[in-house]
């Protein structure tokens, strides 16, 4: 791990310096201890992709014994336990929709192709036969919320496959200075859902029709408390949808009688390295059932 320190307030710890389900599971382990041992001076805990941020007070605690704290509690990471209590959803997704199409036709100067749609240009760089077969393998499996973050109520989405299945698209060559609000985006090898409209440089495949950020108390089913439906390690299981289904939510959600299919559910790391495919499965049945 690397530590940095940014200004006198700042501790930055890089885990890894590529994504992966191991190096999420560290952060998370390390930033629980943080916050379950009440150290005295720390004001903000920043869960990221395979990194952290604490805030501290450095008229309460030096720099020094921060980062002392942090040390002690890496060692301890190594043999942390891989099962955490969480929850998975399924999300419908209108994928081909016209918000995003009309918007992503705008910034096409933008774009590293131009002639192309986002979707026609992923599908190509991942060497998929069509942009159905890049949708399937989209919604085909599980994502792991790695973290919320950037805009307010924002989650980085990591797809639960291994490394050689694993989408990568690269992000707009220039950000776009809109985006629709709930867009599906992709950059690199996440998938975000955009919580509100505004700026933005990730790939638009779709858009949800189910709301994830709430500052204005309107959702039943989002907590006034944090005002964001994710929380990091949270599962998300995406659904092709069409626009009936998707116009239908949208009506629901305006009436107040929708909430998203949502269940508790232990998700160990080991035994989903030891058979993705067949974890997966299993994670989707806990959803039917």
């Amino acid at each position: 791990m690397r530590y940095s320190f940014g200004g006198d307030e700042h501790i930055f710890v890089e885990v890894d310096e590529s994504m992966s389900l191991e190096a999420f599971f560290k952060a998370l382990f390390i930033t629980n201890a943080v916050r379950d041992k009440a150290i005295d001076g720390v004001t903000e805990i920043c869960p990221a992709n395979a990194s952290f941020q604490i805030k501290y007070d450095p008229d309460k605690i030096s720099p020094d014994d921060m980062l002392a704290e942090l040390k002690s509690l890496e060692a301890s990471a190594a043999s942390a336990p891989s099962v955490i209590e969480t929850r998975i959803f399924e999300f419908p997704v209108y994928y081909q929709d016209p918000w995003t199409h009309e918007t992503l036709m705008r910034f096409r100067d933008r774009h590293q192709d131009p002639n192309a749609s986002d979707l026609e240009y992923a599908a190509r760089i991942n060497n998929k036969a069509s942009v159905q077969a890049f949708i399937d393998a989209h919604a085909g499996a599980p994502w792991f919320v790695s973290m919320v973050g950037f805009v307010s109520g924002l989650p980085f989405l990591y797809q639960m496959v291994d490394r050689p299945r694993q989408l990568e698209v690269p992000k707009y060559l220039r950000p776009r200075t809109d985006t629709p609000k709930l867009t599906v985006g992709y950059g690199g090898c996440f998938t975000a859902i955009y919580s509100v409209r505004g700026a933005g440089g990730y790939q638009m495949f779709g858009i949800t029709p189910v709301p994830i950020y709430d500052p204005k108390s309107e959702v039943d089913y989002i907590s006034d408390d944090t005002m964001c439906l994710f929380r990091p390690g949270d599962i998300v299981k995406f659904k092709s949808v069409d626009r009936a289904h998707y116009d239908h939510v949208t009506e629901q959600v305006a009436a107040g009688r929708f909430a998203p299919k949502m269940k508790p559910v232990t998700f160990s790391l080991d035994d989903f390295n030891a058979d993705i495919d067949g974890y997966n499965k299993k994670l989707e049945g806990v959803l039917d059932a």
